[in-house]
């Protein structure tokens, strides 16, 4: 039964809406049940696809239904249903279809869903290429467009569109079972789950495009990622990503002004921050940490909690933020880090000590908008505005959010003696 609507009237943008906020929080749970009652993966994106397509002009006539994902679930296995019959799949098939009733409820949000459980292992198979199986998992799990998961990963929209294309293929010809793997097996699978979870927490916290908070998403990481030191609480690079997750989710509230403006860690309002958040995240660190060599999940945690423990910004230490940096380009060679460490030492030594570093780096992110956002904060810093504003041109050309451009708009504006 729907609920209640207005009259004809903004029906079509509440509809929009209310379609949009389904694909937004559904699409990975329904995906995956799909996925699991069909074993066919093309199969059942196709069926989601037309669920929701569906749903504009159904919801339309009869009303947004009380239970969004419901719907859709049951839309979606109807329509796969529908094809295979067309297909002439044999009766069998089509009877482990048809278990599931009519009356179908997902799960209740406050439970772990184990179908997503399930499809971020299969994902995550070993005979999958480390970046197919990142790359699958945000496109099935999250509805991410090829292009914002090529952002993500600092690639051309046709490479990305070709990995995902394959992974899918290798999934169905290699027979690739859909399920969580037994215990023995968890640890092969441990960093692809991992990546994955991380993106997808980035894409919430610092989107690819769009607004750039997105909570509803690294809600859903951080729900994951709890699940998975539930299984797995014996691996600390899991319980090291948790509590990163929880350290940056901390800072949330201070993100953005009253006015959704970005607004710079420096310049946060720390009494905003979340410190039940920071004490749990500290307490997973410290003992992830007692477990032995850390890895690159708990030394980002590390350094989160760096900034975290800092009542201002004035009394954060940089140098053994530096510090941590060095210890995780040990074990993550990646210019991403190289930038950041780049960043700590601007604040450690002073931006002069920090623009060689920067400068090394131009080759290997060419498109990364806080590759010039950062030589431009260096360059205003030092007083070179000219060049500063040049910098921070390159940056806003680049920068994929609406709260980043209007910042560096005003930057911009304030090294060119407009403001």
């Amino acid at each position: 039964m729907g609920v209640a609507r207005p009259g004809p009237e903004g029906v079509t943008d509440l509809v929009e809406a209310a379609v949009a906020d389904a694909f937004r929080d559904e699409w990975g749970q329904v995906l995956a049940t799909v996925i699991g009652f069909t074993g066919d993966w093309e199969l059942a994106e196709d069926s989601v696809a037309d669920a929701f397509a569906g749903a504009l002009d159904a919801w339309r006539r009869d009303g947004v239904p009380r239970k969004p994902g419901a719907w859709l679930t049951v839309v979606a296995r109807n329509r796969a249903r529908d094809r295979l019959r067309r297909a002439g799949v044999e009766q069998r098939k089509l009877a482990e279809v048809a278990e599931m009733t009519p009356e179908y409820e997902p799960e209740p949000p406050d439970e772990f869903p184990d179908e997503r459980l399930k499809l971020i292992f299969t994902c995550c198979h070993p005979a999958l290429a480390t970046e197919a199986r990142v790359a699958l998992t945000l496109r099935t799990l999250t509805g991410m467009t090829t292009s914002e998961i090529a952002r993500a990963f600092l690639v051309p929209e046709p490479t990305m569109a070709q990995r995902l294309v394959r992974a899918q293929r290798k999934i169905r010809n290699a027979g690739i079972p859909y399920r969580v793997p037994p215990a023995h097996l968890l640890p092969e699978r441990t960093d692809g789950v991992l990546a994955v979870l991380y993106l997808l927490y980035r894409e919430g916290y610092a989107a690819s495009a769009g607004d750039l908070v997105r909570p509803d998403v690294s809600g859903e990481a951080i729900r994951l990622a709890r699940a998975l030191v539930t299984l797995m609480p014996d691996e600390p690079e899991a319980v090291g990503l948790l509590a990163l997750m929880l350290l940056q989710d901390a800072r949330r509230p201070a993100r953005l002004d009253a006015d959704g403006e970005l607004v710079l860690l420096a310049d946060q309002d720390r009494t905003r921050w979340d410190r039940d958040m920071v004490e749990e995240g500290v307490a997973l660190l410290e003992g992830a940490l007692r477990r032995g060599r850390a890895g690159a999940y708990q030394l980002q945690a590390a350094i989160a909690a760096e900034h975290d423990r800092a009542p201002r910004a004035s009394d954060t230490d940089w140098p053994e933020i530096v510090r941590l940096y060095d210890e995780l380009l040990r074990v993550l060679p990646s210019p991403v880090v190289r930038l950041n460490r780049a960043i700590a030492v601007g604040e450690a030594d002073g931006p002069a000590a920090a623009l060689p570093l920067v400068a090394e780096l131009a080759a290997q992110l060419p498109r990364h908008h806080l590759l010039p956002a950062t030589r431009a904060d260096l360059l205003r810093r030092l007083g070179r505005d000219r060049e500063a504003a040049q910098a921070y041109g390159e940056a806003l050309a680049l920068a994929p959010t609406g709260q980043e451009q209007r910042f560096l708009q005003r930057r911009l504006a304030e090294v060119s003696g407009l403001r």
